[in-house]
């Protein structure tokens, strides 16, 4: 009798392995088919943002400056009045070389009888000067006047194409993105959010001056304060971990996931750092801008070669970003303390239960 029992329990147990495995024989396949599915898009969703903003780059709203006689300058602003160029009138050459040096316009060109002067500031965006020369090249040809280049803020002599700062760009990201991603899985749960915090903001600082003193001192890419560019390029990665940090401890690791994809598909692409913001498509330029990785490229270039003009809305949104990740970071910990307050509650019922019995 005890043979048999055993043998249909065997039997059943059997039927019930068998079983199982043909119920998830499905759950699988939609599983399998999730995944590939989710790859791909994932890939093609990475394609379309490396690709679509260097097939539709060009010129885009791209300030510059005019000076002359107003019988040349007025039908120039007229013809130049499209989406390419957003023109502005100088009364003076020197009103228009500050406006350059501050900034205000990418370029300007100054038509005098003797010829046609172009100012340009390469180491504000290389496309967009390459553009405003171009335009000016052009504009000289038409008049039968002689054009004259003239680079007023051009990237250092060892690195004149300003390679260095364009390949920074990837560094910088997984400058953010590694130390939060490391951090999060060394140090789980909310207990070591004070660890993880400490951990990325200590790394932003290390990585910052150490990545900088590379590019000024090493490959002389930057120019400019040492000490702000280090403290610039350390705010964008900090930036960006702080707000994986809070992502992660809100959604788990799906928010991670995210939150670097973001940076990484639309961040580096629309960052802007190797051909300058006026060169993406209409309406990206904003968005990459608002990214920590633009705005990071931004705050970097103004501190390297303006003396800081035009740091400050950059840094703002950097730290628009850091109280953004600090505010994730508040709620993981409040919830966290909650759950555990509730637990520890529901776990001593039983006990004053019992102590109330006896």
């Amino acid at each position: 009798m005890r043979y048999l029992n055993s043998v249909r329990v065997t039997q059943k147990a059997g039927t019930t392995m068998s079983e199982q495995s043909i119920e998830t024989a499905p759950r699988a396949a939609r599983k399998l088919g999730a995944v590939i599915l989710g790859l791909a898009s994932f890939l093609t969703a990475m394609l379309a943002a490396f690709v679509l903003p260097s097939v539709n780059s060009g010129p885009n709203q791209i300030p510059v400056g005019i000076s002359g006689s107003i019988q040349v300058v007025g039908p120039l602003q007229e013809t130049l009045g499209g989406d390419e160029w957003d023109v502005s009138h100088y009364a003076s050459v020197d009103s228009l070389v500050s406006a350059i040096r501050e900034r205000s316009v990418m370029g300007g060109l100054i038509i005098t009888a003797d010829g046609v002067d172009i100012y340009t500031a390469s180491a504000g965006g290389p496309m967009a000067a390459s553009a405003v020369t171009a335009l000016g090249n052009t504009i000289a040809a038409k008049l039968h006047k002689q054009a004259a280049a003239h680079d007023l803020v051009a990237y250092p002599k060892d690195d004149p194409r300003g390679a260095g700062l364009s390949a920074a760009a990837l560094p910088m990201i997984l400058g953010g993105i590694l130390p939060a991603v490391l951090l999060c899985r060394l140090f789980p749960g909310y207990q070591s959010l004070r660890i993880r915090m400490a951990g990325v903001l200590l790394f932003s600082l290390l990585a910052g001056a150490a990545i900088t003193a590379v590019l000024q001192f090493g490959t002389g890419s930057l120019a400019g304060s040492y000490g702000l560019s280090a403290l610039g390029l350390s705010l964008g990665m900090a930036a960006l971990s702080v707000t994986l940090i809070g992502l992660e401890g809100v959604l788990g690791f799906a928010g991670l996931g995210l939150g670097g994809a973001l940076m990484m598909l639309l961040g580096n692409p629309l960052s802007g750092l190797a051909t300058g913001p006026h060169w993406l498509p209409d309406g990206w330029v904003t968005l990459g801008q608002m990214l920590p990785p633009g705005a990071t490229g931004s705050v970097l270039r103004a501190t390297a070669f303006f003396d800081g003009t035009g740091a400050g809305t950059p840094a703002l949104v950097l730290a628009a970003w850091v109280v953004f990740g600090l505010l994730l970071v508040f709620i993981t910990d409040r919830r966290g303390r909650w759950s555990r307050g509730t637990i520890s509650a529901e776990a001593s019922r039983p006990a004053h239960s019992v102590g109330n019995l006896a």
